[in-house]
């Protein structure tokens, strides 16, 4: 229901944009030739199509913030490789590899102004309120991804280290403020009480800490036939996430070497940075940042039962919860 609404809205779009968007979706290959395989998990436009029906809605009243929503995270996506100099995305090159920078930059503002010319024109009288639930939401993605950068220069011990819960606050707004604006969007556009659009919203970003704690560890351990990114990809840039900062605030021997290791200046050969994730493992970061996971899961679920819902898609919803924090770890 929402792919074909995407599809048509980015073929609307200037020619090369289009291509570059299409290639980032997943839909293509450069040059346009079609492409079999993953274009991405759903998981947004599902919570936005959900969230519309268990206040109420038909599904169809979510599609064009479902279409936003979808809009924004690629045109995130295409930001943030080049951010954090990401050279692959769903096993194959990231799409700044293959058309530049500069053209993958423009493909990204495309989507962007797409999202909010799609969530304007939606018909009834909910357009301007999902405007400016987007709007501000973000601008949450904004300051979160702005941290994330200023993260990279802090030291690892000390009293300039990142913190733990300073890590989860990022999470909440640069992952989170997403997942609950698909979320906020669905209820917003089928007229839900403004109690219940809030509490999905919240749950939507309880949503996102998971899905970030999940990403961190995928990021260290997971396989990248099925990640698509190199193994042990993060440490290896030093990039600071939650097993990572978990492990170094455990306090353990392993934190201590784990902390040496990492402040080294030299780079982290395939050795170092395989024994950085042991380190890790031992002064249970991955067990951290995986009981985070689940502890979020458990709180979006106190949000999903807190106001009323319709049973059977609230009960979608709550079957959705745990996929975030089953998937290849």
């Amino acid at each position: 229901m929402v792919e074909p609404a995407l599809r048509a809205r980015v073929g609307g779009m200037h020619a090369w944009p289009a291509e570059m968007a299409g290639y980032a979706f997943g839909w293509w290959e450069r040059g346009g030739a079609p492409r079999t395989g993953s274009s991405g998990k759903g998981v947004r436009q599902a919570l936005a199509v959900l969230c519309a029906e268990a206040a109420g809605a038909p599904a169809r009243a979510a599609v064009d913030g479902a279409v936003a929503v979808e809009l924004v995270h690629t045109f995130s996506l295409l930001h943030d490789d080049i951010m954090d100099g990401d050279e692959t995305r769903r096993q194959r090159p990231a799409a700044w590899k293959t058309y530049g920078t500069g053209p993958a930059v423009l493909a990204g503002d495309a989507l962007f102004a797409l999202a909010f010319e799609v969530l304007a024109g939606s018909p009834g009288p909910h357009g301007g309120a999902a405007v400016r639930r987007l709007s501000g939401d973000m601008a949450d993605v904004v300051g979160g991804q702005a941290d994330d950068l200023l993260f990279e220069g802090r030291p690892w011990t000390g009293p300039d280290a990142v913190p733990v819960d300073a890590y989860l606050r990022m999470a909440e707004h640069k992952t989170g403020a997403l997942l609950g604006c698909a979320a906020a969007l669905g209820a917003l556009l089928a007229g839900a009480p403004a109690a219940t659009v809030d509490a999905l919203a919240t749950a939507g970003r309880q949503l996102g800490v998971a899905f970030q704690a999940v990403d961190d560890v995928l990021g260290l351990w997971g396989d990248p036939a099925a990640t698509g990114k190199p193994v042990h990809g993060d440490l290896r840039r030093r990039k600071k996430t939650l097993p990572v900062l978990a492990a170094l605030a455990a306090g353990t021997p392993a934190s201590r070497e784990l902390a040496a290791l990492l402040s080294w200046p030299g780079p982290l050969d395939g050795a170092a940075a395989a024994r950085a994730a042991g380190l890790v493992e031992e002064a249970g970061g991955r067990a951290a940042a995986m009981a985070e996971a689940h502890d979020r899961l458990d709180r979006a679920r106190a949000c999903l039962r807190a106001v009323p819902l319709a049973p059977e898609p609230a009960g979608r919803l709550l079957t959705l919860l745990p996929f975030v924090v089953g998937r290849s770890v």
